[in-house]
């Protein structure tokens, strides 16, 4: 796999800035975000295709970054379990994954 190594750099160095930590720490943890994104992005799609869902989805917070919010008392359509780097330790957490129905422009 080839790696966007600007981007990594990129994140190399806001995790410095965020974390307060030294600059070989971050970007360790830079390294782990992008061998998890291919990880991750399998993991998301076994399991999309698993609920047997279609449409496009997102997490609460993608959708958000999007320009959109989850319709208040929507029920996840799935849910699985992802790598996060950023940390530095390579822990898994439980993401849940909304639709594009279940979602509204903001504003």
């Amino acid at each position: 796999m080839k790696y966007d190594l600007k981007k990594i750099m990129l994140n190399a160095w806001k995790n410095y800035r965020r974390y307060s930590i030294s600059f070989a720490e971050a970007l360790h943890r830079a390294w782990l975000s992008a061998k998890a994104e291919e990880i991750n992005a399998e993991r998301i799609k076994r399991s999309k295709e698993a609920a047997d869902v279609t449409e496009d989805t997102n997490t609460w917070v993608g959708w958000k970054k999007l320009g959109y919010e989850v319709i208040h008392g929507s029920k996840a359509l799935f849910g699985c379990s992802l790598i996060w780097g950023s940390k530095g330790d390579g822990a898994s957490y439980n993401a849940s994954f909304f639709g594009r129905s279940q979602v509204q422009a903001v504003g």
